[in-house]
């Protein structure tokens, strides 16, 4: 087990079965990818306003009158939530009043005006109307959740993502338990039962249930990918997986759900439209293996030697008589739990770490794609740029995990990404185009920075509870982007509030990675034990060489800790 990597030398590191499953894991990531923006469009909350009856018997010039105007941002906008008093305009409209804007003056042998400021109002009794410009139809229109019930929005976003985060939890647990194959087509399988069914949901509390049942498949899908694409392949080729070979067909499946969303403006034909990509990935259940790694782990010797052997003749290299040793796969089959991330002052270090990490990461990425909406411009357009940044986000993130450590690499992105978005404070309001410049230089720097966060994570964890690990990374990623939604909300105050929040917490994730140590060009750990020493402060720009001597001195020291103590006593 502590010898993996150099035991599988013989196969290789891009034979033709290490190709096969670069290209089928990324395949398997294209549903959760082209669901992740399933909450902003099946939820979308389009521009509104009460409803006039066409029983009203108004003029036209009344019916046009009966909404107030309200000052937004400085611009007149027609009021959302109210309008004048009905009855009253009725009486008004049959006396042949005029209304007035300004002021109650009227000229002699003219119609009498009133002003429409003095009017008392009333709250959207009939209903409202809202714009098809961009939605025929959406679950914030079809169940109503504006003015008195807009509560619900922020909450059913609030629900989705809890049920990623309980996913994120029992997946993890599972997929350590059970294999990683069966989590995955599980994941996939819960992604197209449940697109299907909330687009029958016939009232708004049995969408959110649904809704949240959506959520458990939608992280857990890409962890799994993940880590069983870190397990499988080796060397170079598991760099270029998980930095730009599944970042990229994520990506590329999230840039397809706007497009979609474009051509498909009922929300109920979106949800099944969404089911499809699940469905065509059944027939991959006989492409993927199980992670040999985790077989291992588990001590089963013989189906991980299988496994490799069929890789061998896939491959046309000839597997040496004995792969693993009996005592290694023994000793690596110790149970350990989700408890073992925090048993242990070093993975407890490192833990806590990475948790609020990914916390923060995820809350900024998810706010920046909720703040989308307040932007200028086409909505459609401008959430197909903020998916199409990602490419060239994760393909820098590639180039930094082949050449440069993962913590500088990391705050570099973050930082970079930290301070567009609080420029951004000095341009909203007179420079759009600038504005939307900043907003993707921003996702850019905090998508490159979660593509490195991934491998770095993974690359800290041992295989024994890899699965574990990342689910449960993902698990307070799920925190962040749950509290995401409500950034949305902080505009209320002030418009800037958001962007400068989601700077901030850039700016966290920052700070905490300092205290991380460096995995670069390191073998992946396969026990709690061989996990990498925590630096509680290096400099990101030091040599990897300075970190080995200092892990090698710490290993040296360890058995002899009350030798030490007495002496330096």
């Amino acid at each position: 087990m502590q010898d993996y990597e150099e035991s599988v030398l013989f196969l290789g590191s891009w034979g033709p079965f290490q190709r096969r499953i670069f290209f089928v894991l990324c395949l398997t990531c294209v549903p959760c990818g082209y669901n992740i923006l399933s909450v902003i469009f099946l939820l979308a909350s389009p521009p509104h306003h009460c409803d006039i009856p066409a029983h009203s018997n108004l003029s036209q010039e009344w019916i046009q009158a009966s909404i107030p105007a309200e000052q937004v941002a400085g611009q007149p906008e027609r009021s959302s939530c109210s309008r004048y008093e009905q009855d009253l305009v009725r009486n008004l409209s049959a006396m042949g009043a005029s209304p007035n804007w300004l002021q109650n003056q009227s000229a002699p042998g003219s119609r009498p005006e009133v002003l429409l400021s003095s009017l008392k109002r009333e709250g959207c009794r009939d209903g409202w109307t809202y714009s098809t410009q961009y939605f025929q139809s959406t679950v914030v229109t079809e169940f109503d959740l504006v003015c008195s019930e807009q509560w619900k929005q922020p909450l059913t976003s609030l629900v989705y993502f809890l049920g990623g985060l309980s996913g994120c939890f029992i997946s993890g647990l599972i997929s350590d338990r059970f294999g990683r194959k069966p989590v995955l087509f599980g994941s996939i399988a819960v992604l197209s039962i449940f697109s299907s069914a909330v687009a029958f949901a016939p009232s708004w509390p049995v969408f959110t249930v649904l809704f949240f049942m959506l959520g458990l498949g939608q992280i857990a899908c890409y962890i799994v990918v993940f880590v069983l694409g870190s397990e499988i392949l080796v060397g170079s080729s598991r760099i270029l997986f998980s930095s730009l070979g599944q970042p990229f067909v994520y990506a590329f499946s999230m840039m397809l759900l706007p497009g979609t969303a474009y051509l498909v403006r009922s929300w109920r034909h979106l949800s099944l439209i969404m089911a499809v990509p699940g469905l065509a990935c059944i027939p991959l259940w006989w492409l993927v293996p199980e992670s040999p790694r985790w077989l291992l782990s588990r001590g089963r010797l013989q189906e991980a030697e299988l496994l490799l052997r069929s890789a061998a003749l896939v491959n046309r290299v000839e597997a040496p008589p004995v792969i693993f040793l009996p005592p290694k796969a023994e000793k690596a089959a110790e149970s350990v739990s989700f408890l073992d991330l925090l048993k242990t002052a070093k993975i407890r270090h490192i833990t806590l770490k990475l948790w609020l990490i990914w916390f923060s990461m995820s809350a900024s990425y998810f706010g920046l794609s909720f703040s989308m909406s307040t932007l200028y411009g086409n909505l459609f357009l401008n959430y197909f740029l903020l998916t199409v940044v990602e490419l060239p986000a994760y393909f820098a993130s590639w180039l930094a995990a082949r050449s440069f450590p993962r913590r500088l690499s990391f705050i570099g992105f973050s930082l970079l990404g930290a301070l567009a978005l609080l420029f951004i404070q000095g341009t909203m309001k007179s420079y759009p185009t600038l504005t939307m410049s900043l907003v993707l230089l921003g996702k850019f720097g905090v998508l490159a920075g979660n593509g490195v966060v991934y491998t770095y994570t993974g690359e800290l964890s041992p295989t024994v509870i890899r699965n574990t690990a990342m689910s449960s990374c993902a698990m307070f990623s799920r925190v962040g982007s749950s509290v995401s939604p409500y950034l949305l909300e902080m505009a209320e105050f002030n418009k800037l509030l958001p962007w400068i929040t989601l700077g901030v917490l850039s700016l966290l994730g920052v700070l905490l990675c300092i205290f991380l140590p460096e995995t670069f060009r390191q073998p992946l750990p396969d026990t709690i034990e061989q996990m990498p020493v925590t630096q509680w402060f290096a400099c990101p720009w030091a040599s990897k060489t300075a970190l080995k001597e200092e892990e090698k001195i710490a290993k040296e020291q360890t058995p002899s800790i009350e030798i030490i103590c007495t002496t330096c006593l």
